[in-house]
């Protein structure tokens, strides 16, 4: 079993929980350590967040390796995603509830192919307004829950790929890999747009950063029983 120096610095690949935020796990992953190694205070930090109900890969970096975040977080990223046509939701995802229904009965696969090939490559993307995106020192998500209105400006993105892995309508599930900034609830908003039906993203998972695979993360119990079993092998 792998031996840590989370005080020297470690690069951890974990398995985000859905339903948790990134800064969840950072909270329990410091608090564990400190009390583990009965440390007052220790450098913890992730490369790139993910929302909420997004699950996946997240890097979490210790001590001087969080000097690498930044150039972490610039790397490509890849992503399993299903949108749901059809219907739309203030936050573009599963966060708020629908708020308007279309038909979309006269989809074909056709379409969603040809639309998906529409959005690949260098695109203009308008973040979501229920974001972390700064306007005049606040966020956005800000502006939105207090019923604000707000214009935030569009930003180049890359998308390098878009794989139509599977139609079941009204889900669509897709791979996706794009750059950083890249917000995948804005390319299902606008991918509902562009076929006139509405979408939500409705399941997302990270599945890799630059050379980072999910395949090779660890859940976060699976970290502590780690820990468990180095601190009392060192006691032993």
């Amino acid at each position: 079993m792998q031996a840590y120096n989370f005080i020297e610095g470690e690069i951890l690949l974990l398995n985000k929980p859905y339903d948790w935020t990134s800064f969840d796990v950072i909270g329990k992953i410091r608090n564990y350590i400190k009390k583990s190694l009965d440390v007052k205070k220790i450098k913890v930090g992730h490369a790139g967040t993910l929302d909420p109900l997004a699950s996946g890969l997240l890097i979490v970096c210790t001590g001087k390796y969080t000097k690498k975040i930044d150039e972490f977080q610039a790397q490509e990223k890849e992503y399993t995603a299903t949108f749901t046509i059809g219907a739309t939701t203030p936050s573009h995802d599963m966060e708020k509830p629908a708020d308007q229904f279309f038909d979309y009965s006269y989809v074909t696969n056709e379409m969603i192919y040809e639309t998906a090939q529409k959005f690949t490559g260098v695109i203009d993307q308008i973040p979501p307004v229920f974001s972390a995106v700064k306007i005049e020192g606040k966020r956005a998500y800000d502006y939105a829950r207090n019923d604000q209105e707000v214009v935030i400006q569009a930003k180049k993105i890359t998308i390098s790929e878009i794989e139509v892995v599977k139609i079941d309508l009204p889900d669509i599930y897709l791979r996706i890999v794009c750059s950083k900034g890249t917000y995948i609830r804005a390319l299902a908003r606008d991918f509902g747009d562009s076929l006139k039906c509405g979408a939500y993203l409705s399941e997302l998972c990270r599945t890799r950063i630059g050379n980072f695979y999910l395949k090779d993360a660890m859940e976060i119990d699976e970290l502590k029983l780690a820990i468990d079993f180095q601190l009392n092998k060192e006691i032993l």
